[in-house]
């Protein structure tokens, strides 16, 4: 998994990580991260509208390393930002969270704290993670119930949709 380098601004590649290699006229080589959820963007996109606009949360969708797809307040601070070294660990673990109102919710971006996640449903697709859906909060509000489900068919749906 990629990490951000913080002194150079580039992503560090971890071994077994897929990449997509390009070449330019000049002859220069240009190595990109391969996000297998990064190509549903658009689709992502669509789901955060609708989730956002019947919830009144901020929706997003990250793949592994970065927020893909968001809808509502903090799109610019949050969109294309790596994900945070805690959004990460919990989609390592491979459940839904969802938080209770004890201790710090979880900061989604690594450069800042200001937008939580409320609730973070990982998408998997044949056991491997590939993202997570969350519900967003600047105000430390708590989600119901409702949001958790929500966010746990979506990623379910997308984990699904990228079987195929």
């Amino acid at each position: 998994m990629a990490k951000q380098n913080l002194s150079h601004g580039a992503n560090v590649v971890s071994n077994g990580d897929p990449l997509e290699i390009y070449t330019t006229r000049d002859g220069e080589v240009i190595f990109k991260k391969y996000s297998l959820i990064g190509g549903l963007e658009d689709f992502a996109a669509q789901f955060c509208d609708t989730l956002s606009r019947s919830t009144d949360f901020t929706a997003a969708v990250t793949d592994r390393d970065a927020v893909i797809a968001v809808a509502g307040a903090g799109k610019r601070e949050l969109l294309g930002k790596p994900v945070s070294d805690q959004l990460e660990k919990l989609m390592t673990e491979r459940s839904v969270y969802h938080f209770g109102g004890m201790g710090a919710m979880p900061p989604v971006c690594q450069d800042n704290a200001n937008f939580t996640a409320a609730v973070a449903a990982p998408v998997l697709c044949e056991g491997d993670v590939l993202g997570a859906v969350l519900f967003v909060t600047d105000q430390g509000r708590l989600a119901g119930d409702t949001e958790c489900k929500l966010a746990q068919t979506v990623a379910a749906f997308l984990g699904k949709n990228m079987e195929n």
